[in-house]
């Protein structure tokens, strides 16, 4: 039997430093490996005990990283192991296929949304209309398939993103807050979509999943088995399915320990054949 190992990477299996939850005192905090720079600067970070278990992972399963992030946004990162064959861009808009975005994938995609969607425009200029200026910070939009706002948390007003969600809804689009950004993204664009056309390709038997945020709901209930974090939308709302573990630990030392859980998930399914 084979197994795909599919998880979300920002705050799912890397760090920025605002989100590592370093609460130990300073003398006992974990060693970290920087997995990515920007603008010359150190941003995202493991565990160097979370980095060797996720080059072990990579080693002996396949292991498909799976992001929001744009092919840009991932292509600073740069995780321990070897060259991963499949990775997933977009939310599921672009399957990275040693590297190179599918095109049969990117068709598929288009004519998903173009069906059942309201278009990107149409959401984008709701988007930036309603937005404050004073809390809003930037619009952007990614990979001409769904739009973000970076916002000032503390002045965005607590009904705003309940209003847009239910904008968002009648036209075919889910919302996410994360962090900073909120996200519009269609409701067909999804990485467990993506995921399931890996599987396929790769004949995989069981799927295990990882991830923190709303966009991750789909890729946990489409897996055989999953694990998400104390920290983050699902955790902060209270989300739960029966094959998904809800872990207790949060920030760096969570996705240790999803490392650590996806190790001992694959080896028990490759075990069993």
């Amino acid at each position: 039997m084979s197994v795909i190992v599919a998880s979300d990477l920002d705050r799912t299996l890397i760090y920025s430093a605002a989100a590592l939850a370093l609460d130990m005192p300073d003398a006992r905090a974990p060693r970290l490996l920087c997995v990515e720079t920007y603008e010359h600067k150190p941003l995202s970070f493991m565990t160097e005990t979370a980095a060797a278990l996720l080059a072990e992972l990579a080693g002996s399963t396949t292991f498909v990283p799976t992001t929001t992030r744009t092919r840009e946004q991932y292509g600073r990162i740069h995780l321990p192991g070897p060259a991963q064959e499949f990775a997933i861009c977009a939310n599921g808009g672009h399957l990275l296929v040693r590297g190179e975005s599918d095109q049969d994938w990117q068709r598929a995609v288009a004519e998903r949304l173009a069906s059942h969607c309201a278009p990107l425009d149409e959401v984008r200029t709701h988007l930036v209309r309603t937005a404050e200026p004073s809390w809003l910070l930037k619009e952007r939009v990614a990979e001409d398939l769904f739009a973000y706002l970076v916002v000032e948390r503390s002045l965005l007003p607590e009904t705003w993103v309940k209003d847009l969600t239910g904008w968002a809804e009648e036209r075919g689009w889910t919302v996410s807050l994360q962090g900073r950004k909120i996200y519009a993204v269609p409701k067909p664009l999804t990485k467990s979509a993506a995921v399931a056309e890996v599987a396929r390709r790769t004949g995989a038997s069981e799927v295990l999943a990882a991830g923190d945020s709303l966009l991750d709901a789909d890729l946990l209930l489409g897996a055989d088995r999953g694990w998400r974090p104390g920290h983050g939308e699902l955790a902060d709302s209270g989300w739960q399915a029966p094959h998904v573990t809800a872990l207790q630990e949060r920030g760096a030392a969570a996705g240790e320990e999803i490392v650590r859980a996806f190790l001992r998930g694959a080896q028990g399914v490759e075990g069993s054949g």
